[in-house]
């Protein structure tokens, strides 16, 4: 098949979800399609980025990972300058943070030419088909943003952060309404995510499919754990506001309950650009390491990952990788319903603070019982979420839609 993926953003390097997704589900398909790109540079450094992609192959063979790789240059500036502008119209910022009058121009040129199907990805790249939506087209939503932005409203506490996040989840939820109904097919990640969608837009169940998130088990294999010091890890991009919101509240309520009991524990906050909130919790026994390269590094010298959210939709790749190294996840239902296993299938499900803090202490202070949780997730990622057996699950879609196109 010809596919055209329209990404949001530029897929490499693959240190992000929205990145990561799109690299990977290219790298699994390529061998057997012709991949066809286009997106967006933000940046000098984005547009290196998209030159290596035009000359990347498929590992062992010389077939190209894209066929072709296109890009409409928009620098963030003009990006956050019509997110500002989008206060006083009716899209959601993050819509009109995408905004670009040159990439629908560059995206009606390509599409004149014939494609198989086309994979949209957010409601960011939806916007530009609005009301013109080809009939092979699949929206892949990396989760239900209504849901997500319903949640950080019912969480703010200052005042005008929870009005601002009540427009933003209105405004989304209007455009999940307006959207999703002209795709013949859009795509979710979660079960929870599917759910809140098929009730809030009012859609037949078969236009509404489920595609996990995945993880690249090569990379993040099982390895020796040899650190002596009982280690919890947190990654993220620390400066997302569910990952800051996370980490603060697991130092502030969690941490101290560990500690009390493990004082020899030490709790390592991984992930690029630390904000200042961030950093300032570092401490003899919390860790702020910022950007890591290689993260599998950073997990095969943990104990146990923990995934304290209370905001977000969705399923995390934090817990995928962890998942996919066998080591075990101590989560809150952030995150965990979305993934659709029962607690101990490699994550434990934890409720309040306290339940949390002991359940992570269960982890640490029973070698037995981390292996039993960690073996059970690895399994899972080997027959659920690995990106090779995601995007066949992706190729089966396409498939389909191509066949009524």
């Amino acid at each position: 098949m010809k596919i055209l993926f329209i990404a949001n953003r530029m897929p490499y390097p693959p240190y992000r979800g929205d990145k990561l997704k799109i690299f990977n589900l290219a790298k699994q398909l390529a061998p057997h399609h012709e991949l066809h790109l286009l997106t967006i540079a933000e940046s000098h450094e984005d547009i290196a980025y998209g030159e290596q992609l035009k000359s990347m192959r498929v590992e062992e063979s010389e077939k190209l990972l894209f066929a072709r790789v296109d890009w409409v240059y928009r620098p963030l500036v003009k990006s956050y300058v019509s997110a500002l502008l989008g206060l006083f119209g009716s899209k959601p910022l993050q819509l009109a943070f995408f905004q670009s009058r040159a990439f629908k121009k560059r995206l009606d040129q390509t599409l004149l030419q014939p494609f198989d199907a086309i994979h949209v990805q957010h409601l960011r790249m939806g916007q530009y088909l609005d009301k013109r939506v080809p009939k092979n087209a699949v929206l892949d939503l990396p989760d239900a943003f209504s849901l997500y932005w319903k949640r950080r409203m019912e969480n703010a506490k200052n005042p005008v952060l929870r009005l601002f996040n009540r427009l933003e989840y209105k405004r989304m939820h209007r455009w999940e309404q307006r959207l999703l109904p002209q795709f013949p097919l859009s795509l979710v990640c979660s079960v929870e995510d599917r759910n809140h969608l098929l009730q809030s837009c009012q859609l037949p169940e078969s236009r509404l499919g489920l595609l996990p998130n995945g993880v690249d088990d090569q990379s993040f294999s099982p390895k020796e754990n040899h650190t002596q010091r009982p280690t919890v890890l947190f990654t993220g991009n620390m400066d997302y506001a569910p990952n800051i919101d996370a980490v603060q509240w697991f130092a502030a309520e969690i941490w101290p309950q560990i500690m009390a009991k493990l004082p020899r524990a030490e709790f390592v906050i991984a992930g690029q650009r630390p904000v200042s909130a961030v950093r300032a919790l570092a401490s003899d026994s919390i860790r702020v390491v910022g950007f890591v390269e290689d993260l599998s590094e950073a997990y095969a010298q943990a104990h146990v990952l923990v995934s304290p959210l209370r905001l977000g939709a969705g399923t995390q790749n934090k817990v995928l990788e962890a998942m996919s190294m066998g080591v075990p996840v101590v989560c809150t239902s952030v995150g965990f319903f979305g993934l659709g296993i029962a607690s101990g299938d490699g994550v434990v499900l934890a409720g309040d603070s306290s339940e949390f803090a002991q359940l992570v202490l269960d982890v640490l202070e029973e070698p037995s019982k981390a292996k039993e949780i960690g073996t059970k997730g690895y399994g899972l990622v080997q027959t659920r979420f690995a990106w090779r057996v995601v995007a066949k699950q992706l190729e089966a879609f396409f498939t389909g839609i191509s066949t009524h196109y």
